[in-house]
C-alpha cells in the first residue's frame, strides 16, 4: 500500500511537471494588486499584472492612427506590445491604452533584392514558414516566438554570430509618430530617428513595417564540442571567428553542481560545400512533455541538474534530429535550428516563474565575469537553469548595449513567487550588474526592473540624452511603459 501510494504521488508530480499550461500563468499571491475592475495585462514572466485602459487590436495602419487621437482626446498614454516577453513590463504601463500588434503582420518578398516586407507584428516563426525551404533569415532570437517589432525594439540578437543584432539587417522602416504622422527612416534618411527606433522600446514611434535583409536557407553541418570555459575565448577567436564557412554558433555553460559554470559546450553550424538535393519542411518541436518534464525537474536540485547536463552532452547527440540527412554530422538547413517556439518552457506550476537576464562582456574579460557569475549566483543561491553565451557586435543605435565587439551571456532562472523571490532576484541582479560595470560591460533593458537608476547610467550614459529626445519625436509624452515611467522621472531629474 505504501509503495502503492507514493507512486502515485510520484506519477503525480510527473504529470504536473509535464502538463501543458492551460491558459495564462497566475503567479498569486506575490503579484502586486490590480485594479478591481476593468482589463489587466501582464508579461510572459507572470509577475507583472498591470490595470490598463484597453486594448487595441491593430489591424490596419488607420487603427493606430485612430488609436492615437483617441488616447489624446482621452488624456491617456500608449504603450505598444507584441509576444510581451520583454519581463519589465516594456510593453505596457498602468492605465495605458496598449496596441496589440499580433494581427498587423502581412508580408512580401523581393527575391531579387533579398528583401522581406513586413509588418511589426508577425513572427519570426511566420516569416520562417514564408521564407522555407529557399531563403532565412539573417538575424533573429534564437527563439521564433517574438515579433519583428519587438525585436528591433530591443535589437535583439542571436545564432548568427556573422550577422549580429537584428537591427543591423534591417534596410528602412516605416515609423507613426505619436501625432499620426509617416516617416520611412534608415541609416541614411532620418538617421536619428532610426538609431533612437532600433533599440528604442516602442517611446519614440510605431514601426508599422521593416525592410529586412534575407539570405540563403543554406545547408549546415552542426557539431559540438565540450571545452573548459576558459578555452572559449581563444577557441572563438582562432577557429570561429575568422572562418567564414562557420554561420552559426552559441554555447552553453554547465549548471550542474560537479562542473557548475566551468564546463562549456559548444554548438557549431558549418556550411556544407555541396548543396543538398531536397530540403524538408520545418516542422514545430516534437517531445514537448517530455522536454518540459526534464526542464522542470532540473529546477528541483543538484541530482536533477547533473542529469539534465548529463543528457545534453551524451543524450541529445544520438536523439537529435538531422533535417537534411547525415555526413560527418547531422545537416540541417539554416531554418531548422532557429524554427523552436519553446513551448516546453511553459508550465502551470504554481509557485514559481522563470525570468531572463543577460549581459554584454568584452571577450577579454569573459573568464573573469564568468568567475564572479559563479561567485555571486553561489551565494545568492540561485536556481541557475541555463547559460547561455552568444556573440554581438559593436552596435550604432542610440541606445546601444554594445559599444565593441562583445561576449553575450543570456541566463534563464527559476525563482519563487512569494514574498521573498523578488527581493532575493533583485539583490541578485543589482550584484551582477555591479560585476558587469567592473568587467567593463553593459546589461540588457527588456527584463526585470530591479537595477537602479544610478546603474542604468553607469552602464548607458546616454541614456540622458535618449529620454530627451522625446521631447523633439513625441512632445506630449504619448507613447510611454513601465520603464519609462520608472526612470524616466529619476534620470531627467538629476
Amino acid at each position: 500500500m505504501g509503495i502503492s501510494f507514493v507512486a502515485v504521488i510520484l506519477l503525480w508530480h510527473a504529470w504536473d511537471y509535464a502538463a501543458d499550461p492551460s491558459g495564462d500563468k497566475d503567479c498569486s499571491p506575490a503579484a502586486p494588486p490590480v485594479a478591481a475592475s476593468g482589463p489587466t495585462i501582464n508579461d510572459v514572466s507572470c509577475l507583472n499584472p498591470t490595470p490598463i485602459d484597453s486594448v487595441v487590436s491593430v489591424r490596419e495602419v488607420e487603427d493606430i492612427r485612430q488609436a492615437f487621437a483617441v488616447a489624446r482626446a482621452r488624456g491617456v498614454k500608449v504603450s505598444i506590445a507584441g509576444a510581451r516577453h520583454s519581463q519589465g513590463g516594456q510593453a505596457f504601463a498602468a492605465r495605458n491604452v496598449v496596441l496589440d500588434m499580433r494581427a498587423f503582420n502581412r508580408m512580401t518578398l523581393d527575391e531579387s533584392t533579398r528583401v522581406l516586407t513586413v509588418q511589426s507584428g508577425a513572427t519570426w516563426h511566420d516569416i520562417q514558414n514564408r521564407l522555407h525551404p529557399r531563403f532565412a533569415v539573417k538575424a533573429m532570437q534564437s527563439t521564433d516566438v517574438f515579433t519583428v517589432g519587438g525585436s528591433i525594439s530591443v535589437n535583439a540578437h542571436g545564432m548568427d554570430h556573422q550577422a549580429g543584432s537584428v537591427g543591423r539587417t534591417v534596410r528602412a522602416m516605416r515609423v507613426m509618430l505619436p501625432d499620426g504622422s509617416m516617416h520611412t527612416v534608415s541609416r541614411e534618411q532620418e538617421p536619428e530617428l532610426f538609431r533612437l527606433v532600433v533599440g528604442g522600446y516602442g517611446l519614440f514611434g510605431v514601426i508599422l513595417d521593416a525592410d529586412i535583409e534575407v539570405t540563403d536557407n543554406a545547408v549546415y553541418r552542426s557539431g559540438r564540442e565540450i571545452m573548459d570555459y576558459r578555452s572559449f575565448p581563444a577557441f572563438f577567436t582562432d577557429r570561429i571567428l575568422h572562418d567564414q564557412t562557420y554561420r552559426l554558433m552559441y554555447g552553453h555553460l554547465s549548471t550542474a553542481p560537479q562542473s557548475y559554470l566551468r564546463e562549456m559546450l559548444v554548438y557549431t553550424y558549418q556550411q556544407m560545400r555541396t548543396a543538398v538535393a531536397t530540403i524538408p519542411p520545418v516542422g514545430d518541436v516534437s517531445g514537448v512533455r517530455l522536454r518540459r518534464l526534464v526542464f522542470n525537474l532540473s529546477k528541483l536540485g543538484s541530482v536533477s541538474m547533473r542529469m539534465k547536463w548529463w543528457a545534453e552532452k551524451h543524450l541529445e547527440p544520438r536523439l537529435e534530429s538531422c533535417p537534411a540527412g547525415e555526413s560527418d554530422g547531422g545537416l540541417v538547413s539554416r531554418n531548422h535550428p532557429m524554427h523552436d517556439s519553446v513551448p516546453y518552457l511553459m508550465n502551470r506550476l504554481a509557485g514559481e516563474t522563470d525570468i531572463l537576464q543577460e549581459y554584454f562582456i568584452p571577450r577579454e574579460r569573459f573568464e573573469e565575469f564568468i568567475d564572479g557569475l559563479r561567485r555571486i549566483t553561489l551565494a545568492n543561491r540561485a536556481n541557475l537553469l541555463n547559460a547561455s553565451v552568444r556573440v554581438v557586435h559593436r552596435e550604432d543605435n542610440f541606445l546601444s548595449y554594445a559599444p565593441e565587439d562583445m561576449f553575450a551571456i543570456v541566463l534563464y532562472l527559476n525563482q519563487t513567487t512569494d514574498e521573498r523571490g523578488n527581493p532575493r532576484m533583485a539583490q541578485l541582479t543589482r550584484e551582477l550588474i555591479d560585476l558587469t560595470a567592473k568587467t567593463g560591460g553593459r546589461f540588457f533593458l527588456p527584463y526585470q526592473l530591479h537595477y537602479t537608476a544610478a546603474q542604468l547610467r553607469r552602464a548607458y550614459p546616454e541614456i540622458d540624452a535618449f529620454f530627451r529626445a522625446k521631447d523633439k519625436y513625441d512632445p506630449g509624452h504619448v507613447l510611454t511603459n513601465t520603464f519609462y515611467n520608472k526612470y524616466g522621472p529619476l534620470i531627467l531629474a538629476q
